[in-house]
């Protein structure tokens, strides 16, 4: 028996340590998702390049990174998560280091774009929802909120540094510390991550033998089974609500927040470096809040939690421009209410993805709504950079993703109400 193997028959359950790689994973892939936030202006600065012009290579990296998230879920169900996984860091590391190499647009759509977005894509929410999903029955929500918090510790890690030694070394150190991570993380995904319980001879932290003897791993074709998951998840109205708010939810953090936060805070006379520990700041409080947000998606309706995160985050949006404009203790007070609300969404909508569709769709489904989420972060990372091109600011920008989470927090209330069904399991599997 070897080594894992033994340390997996011990009190502790196992599925803490894929948990805790995951984690890892998750947070070296949000480190890398948010270096254009601090690379926006020194790299236009070098290469002459407008807020539009590198916004659109952002929209292209956030397009990709939500549109692989259903089928990032069907190869993890195809090939394991421990393979996917090591070839998520390679993209991220090989796309992102080569930065420094480049001298032509084209090239950096292609790396930032292209190469970083599918890569991060693999390592999204949506395999923190794989992972809370076949590794842990109880404590699922609490699982999927520290994941999900991941992003916002990348960003706390990283995101200082970063601006930091920009200021210091110039803009090419960036890439070649966050692509050093990555790789860093290959090997150690290798020889501790572990695709399933069972491999290990375990169940999943907290279920029944008799739960367990029902279960079974999804088989087929990866592409044609998240196509198929699809066509049965559209015919639900529910999930209809579950992607057009999650829309809002990537146009309002990744897109808007996530990509120009620093570039307004700028326009204003607020220093990158401060404005890079605004974003850290959120992100400490994103960390609490979200792994909160888990914690209570395990207990209360998430159907009000989602209206009371989405109505606090557009009443922020609207305070935005005059905490950017006002006195710093303004902007300070935004950074943390904000953040305590960044993405405490995904534990109650992921929740309801397995109350309308079934725990054993629900990764896929998921994966699906997250890749509506990044359509609205290309969207609003697009927009709210040609409006800063085109009027001079974001206030525009600011007061419409304000007004859209409004909408959201409205429309969540009738997303599980009346008689749902969970997919018929033969519907995808028969492919």
């Amino acid at each position: 028996m070897n080594l894992i193997a033994r340390f997996a028959r011990g009190r502790f359950h196992y599925g803490w340590i894929v948990a805790a790689i995951t984690f890892l994973t998750l947070l070296a892939a949000a480190g890398v998702r948010a270096a254009p936030n601090v690379l926006m202006v020194p790299v236009g600065n070098a290469f002459q390049w407008s807020r539009a012009a590198i916004s659109t290579a952002v929209a292209i990296n956030l397009l990709l990174y939500g549109l692989m998230g259903p089928f990032a879920a069907a190869l993890y169900a195809r090939f394991g998560l421990r393979r996917s996984m090591m070839t998520a860091m390679a993209l991220v590391s090989i796309g992102f280091g080569s930065t420094i190499f480049v001298h032509h647009y084209w090239q950096l759509v292609l790396l930032w774009g292209v190469m970083v977005g599918a890569g991060s894509g693999m390592a999204a929410t949506v395999l923190g929802a794989s992972v809370a999903s076949r590794w842990f029955t109880e404590r699922r929500g609490l699982v999927m909120g520290l994941l999900t918090a991941s992003g916002a510790t990348g960003q706390l890690v990283f995101l200082p540094l970063l601006a930091s030694l920009i200021e210091t070394q110039g803009w090419k150190i960036a890439p070649v510390v966050t692509a050093s991570v990555a790789a860093f993380l290959i090997p150690v995904i290798w020889f501790l991550m572990r695709d399933d319980p069972r491999d290990l001879g375990l169940l999943p932290y907290g279920e029944s033998p008799t739960a367990a003897a029902t279960a079974r791993r999804t088989t087929g074709n990866p592409l044609r089974l998240a196509f198929a998951t699809l066509r049965e998840a559209m015919r639900k109205r529910d999930f209809w609500l579950l992607a057009g708010s999650f829309f809002i939810c990537g146009a309002s953090t990744n897109g808007l927040i996530g990509t120009h936060l620093v570039s307004a805070a700028f326009d204003c006379g607020i220093p990158e470096v401060r404005a890079a520990g605004l974003v850290a700041m959120m992100g400490i409080f994103d960390l609490v809040g979200t792994t909160l947000s888990g914690w209570l998606s395990d207990r209360f309706n998430n159907r009000w939690l989602l209206f009371g995160y989405y109505g606090l985050r557009g009443l922020s949006l609207i305070f935005l421009p005059t905490a950017l404009a006002g006195p710093e203790a303004g902007l300070s007070l935004f950074a943390v209410f904000y953040g305590l609300d960044w993405i405490a969404t995904v534990p109650p909508t992921l929740r309801l993805t397995a109350d309308v569709f079934g725990p054993e769709r629900a990764p896929i489904v998921f994966g699906w709504i997250a890749a509506s989420h990044q359509l609205g972060a290309a969207f609003a990372a697009f927009s709210a950079g040609a409006l800063r091109t085109g009027l001079g600011d974001y206030t525009v920008a600011f007061m419409a993703a304000g007004s859209l989470c409004l909408i959201a927090a409205l429309g969540v209330l009738r997303i599980h109400r009346g008689k749902n069904t969970a997919l018929p399991a033969g519907a995808a599997t028969a492919v």
